[in-house]
């Protein structure tokens, strides 16, 4: 199966020298690396070349590396049904520079790149309707961000008596509590049931 993988990442690196930086097989997945400027062109040839045949898109995502310059790995995942193979094609971006869209080579990629958006705040180009996906409409930030706070100030909740949604102030309904689960890396200072039968060391 890596010989499979590593023979179509050469093909695929071979037939986009301008666009592909590298490829990677690692357990049993192949990950190919490219310029975000030639996004575009390597999904219509995994799609279109008879040797790839990529013709189903599985996800578009991101991976957020906050110290790295171009902080955003943007990943696309592809599924080739006669070739019985996937491939993750992964581009990076920072936070200001869109990636080109792909919904023109895979119309599927659309919800895909508006939640990416949504969730990381990766501008897509020649998106047609490049709006928020998952949070609501005057939602402030990225909450898939590592630098995303953890706890906010508003909670946001429909109000069946107003008919409307509201927004209030956080509240913590109880205390933080510490539960003793038995927790077998703390110990306990009492004999549980069957300990007895165990010899002493």
């Amino acid at each position: 199966m890596d010989d499979m993988l590593r023979e179509l990442g050469e093909t695929i690196a071979n037939g986009l020298p301008a666009a592909v930086t590298g490829f990677q097989v690692s357990f049993g997945e192949l990950t190919v690396t490219a310029k975000a400027s030639g996004i575009v062109g390597v999904a219509t040839f995994l799609r279109d070349d008879p040797r790839c045949q990529f013709c189903s898109i599985i996800d578009v995502t991101a991976v957020d590396w906050p110290t790295r310059e171009n902080r955003f790995d943007v990943v696309y995942h592809l599924l080739s049904p006669k070739r019985n193979a996937r491939v993750r094609i992964k581009v990076q971006t920072d936070e200001v520079t869109p990636v080109a869209s792909i919904i023109g080579v895979f119309p599927g990629a659309d919800w895909f790149e508006r939640e990416t958006y949504d969730l990381y705040g990766v501008l897509f180009t020649g998106h047609p309707d490049m709006r928020r996906l998952l949070t609501d409409y005057g939602f402030e930030g990225h909450p898939l961000r590592k630098d995303f706070p953890l706890t906010g100030f508003v909670e946001v909740h429909y109000d069946d008596e107003l008919k409307r949604v509201v927004y209030e102030p956080v509240r913590l309904t109880q205390e933080f509590r510490s539960f003793d689960f038995l927790s077998p890396w703390e110990g306990v200072d009492y004999v549980l049931p069957g300990d007895e039968k165990a010899k002493p060391s």
